[in-house]
């Protein structure tokens, strides 16, 4: 077992886990690599922020809206529209709504927009699709289920961008609290043909309204100019402090975990994750925090004796879940069991059986050499 004397990961989280001659892991780096390239502090930051809010408002000045921010509830986006508004910015806040919101993620979303005056469209999936595509990646026994929501949330923000005419959209992504997360653990959001491919193999519906990160979506998100502002890199960013503000200004709520203000990524991260690819995100979470100052190594390995998930919360949403899937607790218990398989198990975007379907029969060779040669997956 190798162990990274700064942050909490080891080599059970990641196998190619690698240590310098100061035991200090790659992805302590990576963090390290991204802080230096996005983060901005002093009166850099402050002369980027201002730049950069004059170049929107400037653009806004004739339109109805200057700026688009996707909003979940969650810390991040929350904050995001707070400072937007501090900011002056006359901002579309949209949500997307996957059917698995929580009922605190809808209060906090309702007291955001409405003491903070922004319009708000909320994009509601057709639930029978992306039910049917949250069955597919289960029976696939893919790792990055998330995938999903995340594609369609690129989708839908820049389908809305592009039918209001805005061009700047205001994003949560930060360093300081995502910074770190093995590569292993997620797959490209942005991959619609991998998607086809896992629905295919295992779905049922006919994909109608999904909105798609196809070819089309983006050449025009490449020619129409759209741009993704992260401002809260230029921010000073605790996240506890963060909190305090929200709940004393928008009497916003805290979910208890990140990313929980949706039911399922509570039990996705919390359960499904764990259980079944042992993967616990909240490693990768603390770890930013660490590398960002933000908490300490000991007060990290405190946080981890708590379990994932609260006992009788696990099974009042487990229950939840299965009844809204439509499974039986034997038919997700045979899917739990089920062992893991790679995205790249089945098509991606690039893949040359994906573009050249005439060398498909020759994937199993191509499998067996990777695997024997440790060829890196790109097909």
């Amino acid at each position: 077992m190798l162990y990274c004397k700064r942050c909490i990961l080891d080599s059970s989280d990641d196998p190619n886990l690698v240590l310098d001659e100061n035991g200090v892991c790659n992805h302590c780096h990576y963090y390290d690599n991204e802080a230096r390239l996005f983060l901005k502090t002093g009166s850099e930051a402050e002369a980027l922020l201002k730049k950069t809010v004059a170049e929107i408002k400037a653009y806004g000045s004739s339109r109805k809206y200057d700026c688009l921010i996707g909003l979940s509830g969650g810390v991040d986006s929350s904050y995001v529209a707070y400072k937007a508004k501090e900011l002056g910015l006359n901002a579309l806040c949209v949500h997307f709504d996957n059917g698995w919101n929580s009922e605190m993620a809808v209060m906090n979303i309702h007291n955001i927009v409405n003491k903070l005056g922004f319009d708000l469209y909320t994009y509601v999936i057709d639930w029978e699709e992306f039910k049917d595509l949250q069955l597919a990646y289960l029976k696939a026994s893919v790792i990055d289920i998330e995938v999903l929501t995340d594609h369609a949330i690129y989708g839908t923000m820049f389908k809305i961008a592009r039918d209001n005419d805005i061009k700047y959209v205001l994003g949560g992504h930060n360093v300081v609290t995502e910074g770190i997360l093995p590569y292993h653990w997620t797959y490209n959001k942005k991959d619609y043909i991998n998607i086809k491919a896992i629905h295919k193999a295992f779905g049922q519906k006919k994909l109608v309204t999904f909105p798609f990160l196809d070819k089309k979506m983006k050449r025009f998100i490449k020619e129409s100019g759209v741009e993704f502002v992260n401002y809260l890199n230029w921010l000073p960013y605790v996240k506890d402090d963060i909190k305090k503000l929200l709940q004393k200004e928008l009497d916003w709520r805290d979910y208890g975990g990140k990313h929980y203000e949706s039911i399922w990524t509570r039990f996705y991260q919390g359960y499904i994750l764990p259980v079944k690819f042992g993967v616990d995100k909240r490693k990768a979470h603390l770890s930013s925090l660490i590398c960002s100052g933000q908490i300490t190594k000991e007060q990290a390995f405190e946080e981890m004796k708590m379990p994932p998930y609260d006992a009788e919360l696990l099974k009042v949403d487990k229950e939840f879940v299965l009844k809204k899937l439509g499974l039986t607790a034997e038919e997700f218990d045979a899917i739990m069991k089920q062992p893991a398989r790679s995205h790249w198990d089945f098509d991606t975007e690039g893949s040359m059986f994906h573009y050249y379907p005439i060398l498909k029969p020759l994937r199993p060779l191509w499998e067996m050499f990777k695997s024997v040669t440790g060829a890196r997956k790109a097909s």
